[in-house]
């Protein structure tokens, strides 16, 4: 009796047990067909979202496809492909404003590295792009999207390798860009602690990993595992990395990994041309004084764009093929755009007025405004000096600096120049040397420009309105080498000076003549004198430079 109670009780556990199992498939494969349903509902519906298109954005359509598209940045450009398209190619940092080409030119160079022969970069070589101020990173280490990170099994997510207790390592975009470029925009603006694992990553160019959870001697991490842990992911890449910050505000441990390659700010010409480029993208028309007017307002590339497509739009709109000045000006009016800091030299020549030329933001040139006011008194003279910052506070990476202008240190010169080599005592005379314009003016590249004014005050001779010039003035009244030649020719012809004075050792720059200006290199005050003083006045001017002899 109790054998067939007991085999009636098991008979029962197996009939609930089967059922159990029965219903268990059958939730199973219900849930199954619910998810699968669910997928299928979700698939249609991104299947319908990617046959959405818009058309392309004009800033888009512009994008350069050839180094050729990317304006005004011919040197830098060379010295990228030096950098990239050898044999040996090095890490770059690319230096320069915003709009300019950065991205774009680490984006075609590679293109250009691969078809070099001699270029290790092969036909599957890629570029990965990352923004430096969106890496985000966690402090236990399961998701760094530049570097790498590792899945520990007790982490959410962990799936069948985590419940088997074995941790999982990710790519990150270091590894992802072996035997390519890694480009990092705004590389300047990288944390710390990310700058440093890359900078390890660069050193041994693999990427290691570590977990608590991973033993080599444990017989169930799979192989693919334990070769990651134990000899690293592989990240033999090239950094290419671009920034509007200064060379000071890059890490020093950073910048001596990297060739560094610099980028020039768009002079109006070049934002012009840009401006036409996009015109011709969108098939329009565009008046000329329109076009100009978008060079006057725009200091890069994207703004052009920019202007060009609300401009396009107000036309489109209107159903017009042209853009007209009313609607580049309606822009830049609603759009608050700030006009260059462009001057023209005067009509007349004056005493004691002076067409300097200086460089300012991204080796972008100027036309600097320098007055001089010479006024004899029986009492001791003054000296005044207005138009210039005296002092600025600028910030780096280890605090903030006072920085003085060395403005005053050149007029000091200036003024020692004058006693020593023309006889004149200084001290008899109320002294106003004058910037005007708010213009950014540092550096000994304004003397000769203001011994020149000087002089002319002091004899009342007027200075040649059509000169232009740029030089250090020593004590001895020599004239030495600066920088910037090149962008400060440039800027003069476009002001409207027809002569350009400039260092005779800065000669060697001066790779071509722009038409209508014609370059003259002097070693000596004298010979400033000589070509910028009016000719009528020439006795004067032969009584002055006698006194040197």
């Amino acid at each position: 009796m109790m054998t067939e109670l007991l085999i009636i009780v098991q008979l029962l556990f197996t009939i609930v047990i089967g059922l159990y199992f029965i219903n268990a498939l059958k939730i199973q494969k219900s849930n199954k067909v619910v998810v699968n349903k669910e997928c299928e509902k979700e698939m249609e519906s991104l299947i319908k979202l990617r046959s959405i298109e818009l058309t392309l954005p004009l800033t888009e359509k512009s994008r350069p496809a050839d180094f050729k598209e990317i304006i005004g940045q011919e040197k830098g450009i060379k010295a990228l492909e030096a950098a990239i398209c050898g044999p040996n190619p090095q890490h770059v940092i690319i230096y320069g404003p915003a709009g300019v080409g950065k991205t774009a030119a680490a984006r075609l160079v590679l293109e250009k590295a691969k078809k070099k022969e001699i270029s290790p970069f092969g036909a599957d070589s890629k570029i990965i792009e990352i923004d430096a101020t969106t890496i985000r990173f966690d402090d236990r280490g399961i998701a760094d999207p530049l570097i790498g990170s590792v899945h520990d099994p007790i982490y959410q997510g962990a799936g069948a390798l985590g419940i088997a207790g074995i941790p999982q390592p990710k790519q990150g975009a270091v590894t992802k860009a072996h035997g390519g470029i890694l480009f990092i925009d705004e590389i300047g603006e990288l944390h710390p602690i990310e700058m440093n694992k890359l900078l390890k990553v660069l050193e041994d160019r693999k990427v290691f990993l570590d977990s608590s959870y991973f033993n080599r001697e444990d017989s169930n991490i799979p192989e693919y595992i334990r070769e990651v842990f134990v000899n690293g992911f592989p990240a033999d890449f090239r950094l290419i990395g671009a920034t509007t910050r200064s060379p000071e505000d890059i890490p020093d441990a950073l910048r001596s990994r990297c060739v560094e390659v610099f980028f020039k700010g768009l002079d109006s010409d070049e934002v012009e041309t840009i401006a036409r480029n996009a015109i011709a993208k969108i098939e329009m028309n565009i008046e000329e004084e329109a076009i100009k007017l978008v060079g006057e307002y725009c200091s890069n590339g994207r703004e052009a764009v920019n202007l060009i497509q609300l401009s396009g739009g107000i036309a489109i709109n209107e159903e017009r093929n042209t853009i007209k000045i009313q609607d580049i000006n309606w822009v830049i009016e609603n759009g608050r755009y700030t006009k260059r800091l462009y001057k023209r030299i005067l009509d007349k020549p004056q005493i004691g007025y002076v067409n300097g030329i200086g460089v300012y933001g991204s080796d972008l040139g100027m036309l600097l405004e320098i007055e001089a006011s010479a006024i004899r008194t029986t009492s001791k003279g003054k000296l005044v000096i207005t138009g210039v910052v005296e002092q600025e506070e600028i910030k780096n990476r280890t605090g903030n600096i006072v920085r003085k202008s060395s403005v005053r240190c050149s007029i000091e010169n200036v003024l020692t120049v004058i006693e020593k080599k023309y006889s004149i005592d200084i001290s008899k005379y109320n002294i106003h040397i004058n910037f005007p314009g708010g213009m950014p003016v540092d550096g000994p590249s304004a003397g000769i420009s203001i011994a020149v004014a000087l002089l002319s005050a002091i004899k009342e001779i007027p200075v040649n309105n059509k000169v232009a010039m740029t030089g250090e003035i020593s004590l001895s009244g020599k004239v030495k080498p600066v920088g910037g030649i090149s962008v400060k020719i440039k800027a003069a012809k476009k002001a409207g000076a027809e002569i350009v004075i400039i260092p005779i050792d800065n000669y060697d720059e001066v790779h071509s003549q722009l038409d209508g200006v014609r370059v003259i290199a002097i070693s000596s005050l004298d010979e400033a004198i000589e070509i910028a003083f009016i000719n009528n006045n020439k006795e004067d001017v032969d009584i002055l430079t006698a006194k040197s002899l």
